[in-house]
């Protein structure tokens, strides 16, 4: 199966195209924010390397958040419209277990922290089976002492991964004392190879039309629509709004 992954939640930016388990090429860039402008034609360098064209891919993966507003909804936006016009499958899955991915020891536990102001992060709890991450606590928007609060470890090993994890350092040594590992500066960044190999083994989304971010708290956009709509509930405003 030949595979697009890629991920623009955040600062980093990072695509890879697979043939199965054959990484074919991948590029990460760390030091530019400019995702709209980047990512397509990164995408198309990548192809072009490779000898493939658009047509021959048979399936995109995306870490679809949560994150940058911006760049999530970059990454959904340029999956969605490949996988739509190609005719091939989607999948999409959290940018943060996308991090959480660059862990491998078994029965540890990961924790992938993204800052979002204020003392509060984006994070969610995964514990290694297999090799594979498996979600413990669900990916959430809080604060970060309540999110402390709700973790036992049970004396395990409790990775924190991501480049924004150091923010955190004295809370969470606080917390864990010598079961926490911060990890290096390789291991903090996505990795697409990862996200494509682990996303050839889950099922794609059934409708690519619905599939939105993963947002995990309001945009502004859809606090102004509710407070412009009191007493109106809807599922999903990104839904709404297409």
């Amino acid at each position: 199966m030949k595979v697009l992954s890629l991920d623009t939640s955040n600062r980093q930016l990072t695509v890879a195209i697979l043939d199965d388990d054959q990484i074919l090429a991948t590029e990460t860039t760390t030091v530019h924010q400019k995702h709209a402008e980047y990512l397509l034609p990164i995408i198309d360098e990548l192809m072009t390397k490779v000898d493939l064209t658009p047509s021959d891919l048979q399936r995109v993966v995306v870490a679809d958040g949560p994150g940058s507003y911006t760049g999530i909804r970059i990454a959904t936006a340029t999956a969605k419209t490949l996988a739509y016009t190609l005719g091939i499958e989607l999948v999409g899955v959290s940018s943060l277990q996308t991090l959480a991915l660059n862990i491998k020891q078994e029965g540890s536990l990961v924790m992938p922290i993204f800052d979002a102001r204020n003392n509060n992060v984006f994070s969610g709890l995964y514990e290694i089976k297999n090799g594979v991450p498996e979600n413990v606590l669900e990916d959430c928007h809080t604060d970060f002492d309540k999110w402390l609060d709700r973790i036992d470890s049970k004396d395990k090993t409790v990775y924190a991964v991501g480049t924004d994890a150091p923010h955190f350092e004295d809370a969470l040594k606080n917390k864990f004392g010598d079961k926490v590992i911060f990890t290096d500066s390789f291991d903090n960044l996505p990795q697409a190879a990862r996200l494509g190999l682990y996303g050839q083994d889950l099922s794609p989304v059934e409708d690519i039309h619905a599939f939105v971010p993963r947002y995990l708290r309001l945009t502004k956009a859809e606090a102004d629509w509710k407070q412009n709509h009191p007493g109106e509930e809807v599922t999903s405003y990104v839904e709404k709004v297409n």
